[in-house]
């Protein structure tokens, strides 16, 4: 887990808009980390066997989540740039809907990247706004 905090905080430090390819690798990597601890549970909770089952279930699992990481960083920067308003959450809905519609055309599937794509827009939205505005869902922890 210290590699996702370090790289989101990372994420956090580059100003929106700048230095996209930095901001894809860090969502990408923090994707693939998601992506190979969600298989992990995937194997154990399933039984997956054999062996070159699970490999193959970790692998798609991780370039996935690595891919809708990597997507997310780039689509958020490019549309800072674009639109000329780095600060604006819009293009983290942008950024999150571009992302969700890799699970719809990784599934096959309109309706799941229809959902997807609102669902981690919004996610994504909210979240900037929460940074922006400081918004504290938990106290810090008593020392």
């Amino acid at each position: 887990m210290p590699l996702i905090r370090s790289d989101l905080a990372k994420y956090w430090e580059i100003p929106d808009g700048t230095n996209c390819v930095q901001k894809a690798w860090l969502t990408g990597r923090v994707g693939a980390a998601v992506g190979l601890i969600g298989s992990i549970f995937h194997i154990i909770l399933k039984e997956t066997s054999p062996a070159l089952k699970a490999v193959q279930v970790a692998t798609a699992s991780t370039v996935t989540m690595a891919t809708v990481g990597a997507v997310f960083g780039l689509t958020t920067c490019f549309s800072a740039q674009i639109r000329e308003k780095p600060e604006d959450p819009l293009n983290y809905f942008i950024g999150g809907c571009t992302s969700g519609m890799i699970f719809g055309a990784r599934a096959h599937s309109f309706t799941t990247g229809t959902g997807a794509c609102v669902g981690l827009g919004l996610l994504a939205a909210f979240t900037k706004i929460s940074k922006k505005e400081g918004w504290k869902f938990a106290p810090p922890p008593q020392v």
